[in-house]
């Protein structure tokens, strides 16, 4: 019993004991839930639903104009970069995996040689990117977020997709840059649409559910 107004300093046995219980709290907050296990799922779902529906090949590199970018998007938007990455990633090695769940119904590594192999690697990637930048646009600026989340999406987009798209067409279909580039432009304006739907389902999403990204 230690005597009136004196501090009672801890031994080192209980030192020893009472150590090791803050790292595992710290990990027990960076640790994924169910929920946040479902919600990948979803995505992964959600993405594969969207390559689903009938595609429009494109050019002459028949690269398809399907509805895949603004599931992509959407999922870094309304997920995260952690989550929304891990969604696209899981959709992405399910259909390498040889599930049909690309556009057409295909699947299997033999896509990695086809023209949309540039594109279907950089989906990850741009999930991530989109999803950064979103998560600092949700939780820094109370104004003009709509704005910000579609830039958010353009980046993804434009820095991410496009790019990986060209080069794969460079790379499978033997194509010079320039020819690349005109293949992959045609894209564009479709993606400007979807990226602006994407922001505005996010936007709402993040309404309903503010504490969406707290994780």
């Amino acid at each position: 019993m230690p005597q009136s107004g004196q501090r009672h300093r801890p031994s080192s046995a209980e030192r020893s004991t009472a150590a090791p219980e803050q790292p595992h709290a710290r990990t027990s907050r960076r640790s994924w839930n169910a929920t946040d296990l479902s919600l990948i799922a979803v995505f992964a779902a959600l993405t594969a639903a969207f390559a689903l529906i009938p595609a429009i090949p494109v050019g002459a590199a028949g690269v398809p104009v399907t509805l895949q970018t603004l599931a992509v998007m959407l999922t870094g938007v309304v997920l995260g970069p952690g989550r929304g990455a891990a969604a696209i990633g899981l959709y992405v090695a399910a259909g390498l995996a040889g599930l049909p769940i690309f556009s057409g119904f295909s699947g299997g590594l033999g896509v990695l040689a086809g023209p949309t192999a540039g594109y279907l690697l950089a989906f990850p990637l741009a999930a991530a990117l989109a999803g950064w930048l979103s998560t600092v646009a949700i939780r820094r600026a109370r104004r003009l977020q709509y704005l910000l989340l579609f830039l958010a999406c353009a980046a993804g987009s434009i820095l991410v997709i496009h790019p990986l798209g060209i080069a794969g067409m460079m790379l499978n279909l033997n194509l010079d840059p320039g020819a690349a580039l005109m293949a992959d432009i045609v894209f564009l304006p479709g993606d400007i649409a979807k990226n602006l739907i994407a922001a505005a389902v996010g936007v709402s999403v993040h309404k309903a559910f503010p504490r969406l990204l707290d994780r």
